[in-house]
């Protein structure tokens, strides 16, 4: 039986490279797209409530060229149901022992053998969901927060390009100082 724990099994869009390329203003159309999709195969779980966050949600702001989503579940007992319906169009699961994070279940579109689309599904009022909300909010109305976020994640790009972990921890202090500004 293959152990998906260890790396050496995990497949290729898994380990990519950390790749920051310039804004694409198409970026939140495709957003939007995969919002409907989400909605129409999603809506027998009554799972209705998404939005786009992360940096392609940032007008002007360069990022990976992933879009970022998050959508609300009533329950983590679900997973298998929604399995069931993303599955088949190219959505692949990464369990919360891979993933790490006990208040999210995360899923990845990948689009010819790389990432296109994360899913962060949450649980109704959960804290990271007001949070990464608030963040994309605050930049959005904060130009000079968008340069300064655009030069750190190129800096902190190059140097953890080959570890997307060390990459999202090392904007963390960024993060919290923007959320911290914006109350």
């Amino acid at each position: 039986m293959t152990d998906h724990l260890q790396p050496e099994n995990w497949p290729a869009w898994a380990t990519e490279s950390v790749e920051i390329v310039e804004a694409n203003p198409m970026w939140n159309l495709q957003a939007q797209e995969e919002i409907r999709q989400l909605r129409e195969l999603l809506k027998q779980l009554n799972i209705h409530k998404f939005e786009h966050i992360g940096s392609t949600s940032i007008p002007g702001l360069p990022a990976k060229p992933i879009i970022d989503l998050m959508g609300e579940v009533q329950s983590w007992e679900d997973m298998d149901l929604i399995a069931d319906q993303l599955n088949p169009v190219g959505w692949n699961y990464v369990p919360p022992e891979l993933d790490g994070r006990d208040y999210r279940r995360f899923w990845v579109r990948v689009k010819d053998g790389k990432r296109a689309v994360h899913l962060h599904l949450m649980r109704p009022g959960e804290e990271r969901w007001d949070r990464q909300i608030h963040f994309r909010d605050v930049l959005r109305q904060r130009p000079d927060l968008v340069e300064a976020y655009a030069a750190l994640k190129a800096k902190l790009a190059d140097e953890n390009k080959d570890d997307r972990e060390a990459y999202t921890a090392a904007k963390t202090d960024f993060i919290l100082q923007v959320l911290d500004e914006g109350n």
